[in-house]
């Protein structure tokens, strides 16, 4: 393992944990809790506080159980990250947000005890659970996983059909 070939990933991950924390401190002094601030006619900021995990998930482990499940989670997802083929650019990509997500989320919870959210998409009849910017990213990396494994897929399959070389897994 070159540790020169991670450098832009780490890059990412702190790029990701510093825009997020930013933005939850612009949020968390420019909002009053619960206030709403329509930004178009199905988007809003609606500061809250999350005590559990994705949706509240997990509540009731507390802050220390809930600190221990992120860090082993963490460190799930970097030892993938670490042990994947350097031309996997998208789920490296993947793993770093992830990964950065889930620090800033991370920091929070140690420093504030809660996770601040901030971003509710709803319509007059529905809304969906308010969520923050490193949520955001740990889902899209999630999805730059997938569209790997996708392309990998569809490369092996071209492959065996005489196409083209498969994208490396």
């Amino acid at each position: 393992m070159k540790i020169k070939a991670f450098w832009p990933y780490a890059l990412v991950t702190a790029l990701a944990i510093a825009l997020d924390q930013w933005v939850k401190q612009l949020i968390e002094t420019g909002i009053g809790m619960h206030e709403k601030i329509d930004l178009l006619p199905f988007l809003a900021l609606f500061r809250t506080h999350n005590n559990g995990i994705a949706f509240s998930l997990l509540s009731g482990l507390g802050d220390k159980g809930l600190i221990v499940v992120a860090l082993v989670v963490i460190l799930l997802v970097l030892f993938l990250a670490l042990r994947s083929p350097p031309r996997q650019i998208f789920a490296r990509t993947g793993f770093a947000l992830i990964i950065g997500g889930a620090l800033g989320n991370l920091i929070d919870r140690v420093r504030l005890g809660y996770v601040v959210d901030y971003v509710l998409f709803h319509t007059p009849v529905w809304s969906f659970a308010i969520f923050n910017l490193a949520d955001a990213f740990i889902t899209i990396g999630a999805g730059l996983i997938l569209l790997q494994e996708l392309l990998a897929w569809l490369g092996e399959r071209n492959a065996s059909n005489g196409s083209k070389p498969p994208v490396e897994r």
